[in-house]
């Protein structure tokens, strides 16, 4: 399954438990917090000023090596 920016974080998180590191690395702490789970992608990249297109680029490239 590719990784959208508009996908939920807390769907990419269920199908990958190994993607959170990279949330926790652009300062999303809060991964169990329900709000955080319910945001895309997108809207969380925008309020932690990071690129949505270059994280999903590197979230999928970890998914395809874990396969």
């Amino acid at each position: 399954m590719e990784i959208t920016k508009d996908m939920l974080i807390g769907d990419i998180l269920n199908m990958d438990p190994t993607t959170a590191p990279y949330f926790l690395e652009m300062g999303m702490h809060c991964l169990g917090c329900p709000a955080s789970r319910g945001e895309s992608l997108e809207m969380a990249c925008m309020v932690h000023g990071v690129d949505a297109d270059a994280l999903a680029e590197k979230l999928n490239a970890h998914v395809q090596k874990a396969e």
